[in-house]
């Protein structure tokens, strides 16, 4: 096997990337050559994503990427889950919402009465989180439905602008809720009113989705032929591929805005404990189910820092790390998943807020507010780990953290102490590796199973080791 060059797109909640890498039985690297930002534009209407500039980024990244690496043969896309457009003859009717806008609530109602919760878990194996895509949908009004005739995830709408095929890759649609034993569902689809021929037919992680359209390959410099790859399209999908892991033993952390917290298993697991955990069945690569537990990452500490910005009062985060390190003074740990956070805003006051309803003295400055919400993480990741191995039936004998949270030594070093358990953290980039195996081992350029691809990851990207302290 010989080495060779691969294009990923990883498009996260706050920011995208387009990295090459380059691939072999002996390496794996990858290389950023654009970065940009993702950021929401609020309208009369609700909160959206600016597709169109994040499309037009992502056309000029692969222009560079083809510029600097004219030898690359596949493209992949990855992005964060439960999002859509909506499109007739082709033609996008409307900025996708995004997932933190509060139109979902109405959508909840709606599909809860037609489908109790409960209900859904035993259809679904979702936990329940009030973006999800079926609420969502639920949400739309009818004759927007009606009108529309294609629905695209994210990533997929990507993907149906670069080759002209319109597809729904299997661990992207895991997250919807829409799925049942590995097919759109009709019971589903009528809980939250979406019509079936809307939906287009799924797509697995190592299928050629197809080739870059002619104008597309001209823009960016592409040679005639560049497929397209159907990756583990959602982002955590992708980064669970890339954890250096033995699912008998670990829990991962893939963390970024969002904290997913969970174990690889064999199959879905439905069971009573799982449903009063909340706990979801996502679609793995190869037909691995990833039972996990979202958490709400480090959102929190991004959004407290805008809080702060836009005061007046820049903010350095290693700097502000480093003062968190060291407050010797007792912080809160607050519950992190209290839907209060969710939303956009003044991160500080609604941990006063919380504080104050729960009888705990509140922060007082900003290393304070920094070390209390690493803590409340912490404490949120640990607990979620062990919950996840009871659930799932793994023994977990190691947290991986995989993401932009491997890079928090004061996060990592505290998940370890407050589980009892090491810590080992990285790679940072799992999400663009995960992306990039999967595109290597459809063009042969490595070998097959996800442990090779895993031991790829361990011998080229190994993690740092954290021990619990206390």
């Amino acid at each position: 096997m010989n080495a060779g060059a691969v294009a990923a797109v990883d498009l996260g909640a706050t920011s995208g990337r387009v990295i090459v890498g380059r691939v072999g039985p002996d390496e794996l690297d990858a290389t950023s050559v654009a970065r940009f930002p993702n950021s929401p534009v609020e309208t009369s209407d609700g909160l959206h994503w600016n597709i169109l500039g994040l499309y037009g980024a992502v056309v000029d990244g692969l222009r560079e990427a083809f510029r600097q690496s004219p030898d690359i043969r596949s493209v992949g896309v990855d992005s964060w889950a439960v999002d859509y457009g909506l499109l007739r003859d082709g033609r996008l009717l409307g900025n996708p919402f995004h997932y933190r806008d509060a139109r979902t609530a109405a959508g909840v109602a709606r599909v809860h009465e037609r489908m109790p919760h409960a209900d859904l878990f035993a259809r679904n194996g979702l936990q329940f989180l009030p973006f999800n895509t079926l609420y969502q949908y639920a949400a739309e009004p009818a004759d927007m439905l009606a009108f529309a005739d294609m629905a695209l995830l994210i990533p997929d709408l990507v993907g149906y602008w670069l080759t002209g095929v319109a597809r729904a890759e299997r661990t992207n649609a895991s997250t919807t809720g829409l799925l049942h034993e590995g097919d759109w569902d009709d019971a589903l689809l009528a809980a939250a009113g979406v019509p079936r021929g809307i939906l287009p037919p799924l797509i697995a992680p190592g299928e050629r989705l197809g080739t870059l359209l002619p104008a597309v390959a001209a823009t960016v410099g592409a040679p005639t032929g560049v497929g397209v790859t159907a990756v583990g399209s959602h982002d955590t999908g992708s980064a669970v591929l890339a954890v250096p892991m033995d699912p008998d033993a670990a829990a991962y952390i893939s963390c970024g805005t969002w904290g997913l917290v969970g174990v690889e298993v064999d199959r879905v697991v439905l069971t009573p404990e799982a449903l009063a955990a909340n706990f979801t069945n996502e679609g793995g690569v190869d037909g691995r189910v990833r039972l996990l537990h979202n958490v709400m990452g480090l959102w929190v500490l991004s959004e407290a820092v805008r809080t702060w910005e836009r005061a007046g009062h820049p903010v350095d985060l290693p700097t502000l790390l480093d003062a968190a390190e060291e407050v010797a003074a007792s912080v809160p740990v607050f519950d992190v998943n209290d839907p209060r956070f969710l939303a956009p805003g003044d991160m500080p006051a609604r941990i006063d807020a919380w504080c104050d309803e729960h009888g705990v003295a509140p922060p007082r400055t900003r290393a304070e507010y920094a070390r209390s919400i690493v803590e409340s993480l912490a404490q949120a990741f640990a607990d979620a780990a062990h919950e996840a191995g009871r659930v799932g039936g793994v023994d977990v004998r190691t947290i991986h953290i995989v993401g932009g949270g491997s890079l928090n030594e004061l996060l990592c070093q505290r998940t370890a102490d407050r589980a009892g358990l090491p810590v080992l953290a990285g790679p940072v980039e799992a999400t663009a590796l995960g992306n990039i195996l999967v595109q290597a081992r459809t063009l042969q350029l490595v070998p097959g199973s996800i442990a090779a691809l895993r031991d790829l990851v361990a011998r080229t990207h190994p993690p740092r080791r954290y021990d619990p302290r206390i």
